[in-house]
């Protein structure tokens, strides 16, 4: 048995030996400083207020065991955001605020730390019986909030990709509990740190992206059975990215907007000028503050793949990035980029046996590449879908959604003639509010999260190993152990970041 699972077992042995107290007890008895009681509502912080994290705190409000007292972004408060369409995020605010004339007459798409506060501060005021709410602190710097805000329990982390270990790791040295989108970091060596700090602290964690996995139940029952003989690839295809990936770094030197705190926005990426490019939704096309398409969806997708195939960290890694060519003084040249995620890719990640089950391929494609049509869809006369995931084993293939709805054996007639387990065909909406209720329950020490970081490491470990591969050009072989690329030793470089001053982890 694994340390990781002997801590888990003793922490469960723990909670069921103190359930009953849990009701009768102070805060202090239980638990000391990291305990919530389950009288008292998770005090959080919500940090990073763009789009994305404005959508989930309108999700999360309604919640009755959670209570948001701070909200914390570089960015004051602006109407410059870039989102998927124009008017939706307003929109959706005004429909949870009940107040239809919420900011009219201002113009784009809102965001910031004083529009988090004012969400916040205008909904619990609907909610109290006084009608007013001013109970909602606001900062920039997360290291403010952290130091000064002494009534907090967790923190949400909402930020671009590479400020997730760097906020993550200092919330849970202070103790807090931590409740974070994907990815878990976009430097394999953060994603370690931030893992390995979890296990110390040994504060409550949740991972986002398990809220909205898929099932592999069905699958694994026809795989079970032997529908498809012995499984020997997973293929996993998605359209984006669907924001622009820029193959050029900017050259114009536009002002930095009023409100806006560039340096706290960099954190510890390397320094340099201000550019718009970089931020909002765009900043997942860059290897310095995102993790590409697949951090992006894989996570959505895969997170169940990997925990129900136990995969561990690949052993080898390719990449197939599309090219670009830009013409310089009339001479065509293919550029040479360092510093964006391609327009599509395709990367194979190849797994080693464990347990009892057998090597495994992994195939990942984004920017409207996918797999060639099976013959069993041709059968059908049929293609393809823009996304979608594909189980190929030696003697058939299963096609599914991409999270995994609507699987189904290929070609139809097989599905047909097929006697094992049917599908169900039932409609499956998720709670928003099921993730955090699961965080919750890990605050007040009932069990850990079914999202606990403690699950993350093998597909962390493989997705910032795509973006390398990537980089370099080349097939990786990967020893996980030494947590070394041992075929490419300049690869190594990229598993790990240039720090700016100040900021090192």
């Amino acid at each position: 048995m694994s340390s990781s699972e002997i801590d888990r077992r003793r922490f469960l042995e723990r909670a069921a030996g103190t359930a009953a107290a849990f009701t009768i007890l102070p805060r202090h008895v239980l638990g000391g400083p990291q305990f919530v009681a389950p009288s008292d509502k998770v005090t959080l912080a919500y940090i990073g207020l763009g789009t994305q994290g404005i959508r989930e705190l309108l999700d999360l409000l309604p919640s009755n065991d959670i209570q948001v007292v701070a909200v914390c972004d570089p960015n004051k408060d602006s109407n410059d955001y870039v989102d998927w369409s124009k008017n939706g995020l307003r929109d959706g605010i005004r429909k949870v605020l009940d107040k239809p004339g919420w900011r009219e007459g201002a113009d784009g798409i809102p965001g910031g730390r004083e529009v988090g506060r004012e969400i916040v501060e205008t909904y619990y005021a609907r909610k109290s019986p006084a009608g007013n709410y001013k109970g909602c602190a606001s900062y920039a710097d997360f290291r403010e909030l952290l130091e000064k805000q002494k009534d907090v329990d967790a923190v949400k982390i909402m930020t671009p990709d590479h400020l997730h270990a760097t906020i993550a790791i200092a919330a849970m040295k202070k103790g807090k509990h931590v409740l974070m989108h994907k990815p878990i970091a976009n430097r394999l060596y953060e994603a370690r740190q931030v893992l390995e700090t979890a296990r110390a602290s040994k504060v409550a964690t949740h991972f986002i992206p398990w809220d909205a996995h898929g099932s592999m139940d069905l699958v694994m029952a026809w795989i079970k059975d032997g529908a498809i003989g012995t499984l020997r690839e997973v293929h996993n295809w998605s359209n984006r990215p669907v924001w622009p990936q820029y193959l050029t770094v900017p050259e114009d030197r536009p002002p930095v907007p009023q409100g806006f705190d560039w340096d706290l926005w960099l954190g510890p990426a390397v320094d340099r000028p201000y550019h718009p490019n970089y931020t909002n939704n765009v900043f997942r096309g860059w290897y310095d503050f995102g993790g590409g398409s697949i951090a992006d969806m894989g996570h959505y997708s895969l997170w169940v793949v990997f925990r129900t195939l136990k995969l561990g960290a690949p052993v080898n890694v390719e990449a197939r990035p599309s090219g670009a060519c830009a013409i310089t003084d009339h001479v065509s040249r293919k550029i040479r980029n360092d510093y964006s995620f391609p327009l599509a890719s395709t990367i194979r990640f190849k797994f080693a046996a464990r347990e009892d089950m057998g090597p495994l391929d992994l195939y990942w494609y984004d920017g409207g590449m996918r797999p060639p049509t099976p013959e069993e869809l041709e059968a059908d006369n049929k293609e393809l879908e823009a996304e979608g995931m594909m189980f190929v084993g030696d003697k058939g293939k299963i096609l599914a959604g991409f999270l995994i709805e609507d699987p189904r054996i290929i070609p139809e007639k097989k599905m047909r003639d097929y006697q094992g387990p049917k599908p169900a065909f039932e409609a499956k909406q998720r709670d928003p509010l099921h993730g955090p209720t699961e965080f919750v329950a890990a605050c007040r020490g009932v069990q850990p999260s079914p999202a606990d970081f403690s699950h993350a490491g093998p597909i962390s470990e493989a997705f910032n190993l795509a973006a390398v591969a990537l980089r370099a050009g080349r097939r990786l072989e990967y020893d996980a152990a030494s947590m070394k690329i041992t075929n490419v030793a300049d690869a190594n470089k990229y598993l790990v970041r240039e720090y700016r001053k100040g900021w090192e982890l």
